[in-house]
């Protein structure tokens, strides 16, 4: 099963909300960071925000932050909103259905799928050594949520 980009970029978000959250982000620092459109980013957000998951402040120092703790946003939760279905096959128009066994292979299996992630939260995405390095790897600074700048010109002592 492959999530769609809308999920990926729903996921992205609330990774990227709650590794910032003591602070608002914008969607043009968000989308900066992924190399994403605005524009999907602004979709995404308006899901997200409609369903409780992001909080979004307008106006100038306006931005963004979770409308929930982390602990308490459940992954699966995220997914099933997201996604348009979990059709992992088109049992529907098969001319095999009545008598297929396939199909409740594939519903127990799509079922096992959305538990996994029903036992995760975005906390557990966040709080780990992986999360605080990917930061790093991306050039972000935790605090701003901008690549440094760059040290040119600066005087720094060399031990």
């Amino acid at each position: 099963m492959k999530l769609t980009r809308y999920t990926d970029y729903a996921l992205r978000v609330l990774m990227y909300l709650g590794l910032h959250a003591e602070r608002l982000c914008s969607i043009k620092e968000i989308a900066d960071s992924f190399g994403a459109s605005e524009n999907h980013l602004m979709k995404v957000v308006q899901g997200l925000a409609g369903n409780g998951f992001v909080t979004s402040l307008r106006g100038r120092g306006g931005g963004l932050r979770l409308g929930r703790r982390p602990e308490s946003i459940r992954i699966g939760d995220v997914v099933r909103l997201t996604e348009p279905d979990f059709d992992i096959a088109d049992c529907a128009t098969c001319i095999l259905a009545p008598a297929c066994g396939l199909t409740p292979v594939l519903t127990r299996a799509t079922s096992a799928f959305l538990s996994v992630l029903d036992d995760h939260t975005l906390a557990d995405l966040i709080r780990t050594p992986d999360a605080q390095r990917s930061l790093l790897k991306h050039g972000l600074d935790r605090r701003s949520g901008r690549k440094p700048t760059s040290s040119r010109g600066s005087t720094r002592a060399r031990a």
